[in-house]
């Protein structure tokens, strides 16, 4: 297969590299990075994921980690530009997916405004991969008539901050799953919010490196989230569930910590 640059409109892929496993990126993806004469990729996209590049391709590491020192957004949109503009055909690979939280509203935004064409081609998230790899659904019937995506990391001068308080009282009124993202430094203010409307026993899930060979996770009540995440050295990058969804999950745990106990 040939690669060649681009000669019409300048244009830019924002593809949806999923939670980690090769296995789980769409065919349209892994022909977009074929495809690619230069890719930017994040700092969360495996090196098995960068492998379907073409040999000839220019690879250009921009690191975006919760936490972690980053490259500057604005330094990465002048980038795509500038590589879309020269004429390249520009993939920017970005962890789960590039529309939920991963600033790929912005990129487009910003790309658009200069005459840029964008393409993106949806990921899986890591949300809806973590918990159904623990074989729970994020709605049921019964459990959850809807789930919210929710990040736990607003902007440091954000004055629109998530009222935590006010959530719990309307997932439990609406009986919806919680997908928190990037709430794992804040993992006891979490509790303490949640718990003005959430009981104490809902069920939680803590899944840690969703989908990689390294992925493992936690499943507690609410009340115990913070204490669990400690003891059991969680840490991003993770998702935290929240929902009866997970109630099954939750009672075979704790039968196997009765039987644990129990010698």
């Amino acid at each position: 297969m040939t690669h060649s640059k681009t000669h019409t409109q300048p244009h830019v892929t924002l593809v949806g590299a999923g939670p980690g496993d090769p296995e789980l990126l769409t065919l349209k993806a892994v022909k977009a990075i074929a495809a690619a004469t230069v890719l930017l990729v994040d700092d969360l996209v495996s090196d098995a994921i960068v492998a379907y590049a073409s040999p000839s391709a220019r690879i250009i590491h921009v690191g975006k980690r919760g936490g972690c020192q980053s490259t500057p957004q604005a330094f990465i949109e002048k980038l795509m530009l500038q590589e879309a503009l020269g004429c390249e055909n520009v993939v920017r690979l970005k962890g789960g997916d590039p529309f939920i939280f991963g600033r790929g509203g912005e990129e487009v935004e910003h790309l658009r405004a200069q005459g840029v064409k964008v393409t993106v081609i949806n990921g899986i998230t890591a949300g809806l991969a973590g918990v159904t790899s623990l074989g729970v659904p994020l709605t049921h019937r019964a459990h959850a008539h809807g789930v919210l995506f929710i990040t736990g990391h607003a902007k440091q001068d954000a004055t629109d901050a998530v009222d935590w308080a006010a959530l719990s009282h309307t997932a439990a009124q609406a009986k919806l799953t919680l997908v928190i993202y990037m709430g794992m430094r804040g993992a006891a203010q979490l509790q303490a919010a949640l718990l003005h409307g959430l009981a104490p026993h809902t069920p939680v899930a803590v899944i840690q490196h969703v989908s990689l060979p390294t992925q493992r996770h936690v499943v507690c009540t609410l009340n115990d989230l913070h204490h669990t995440v400690v003891r059991d050295r969680m840490a991003s990058p993770s998702v935290i569930v929240v929902g009866d969804v997970l109630q099954g999950l939750l009672h075979i745990e704790q039968n196997n910590q009765r039987l644990v106990a129990a010698g």
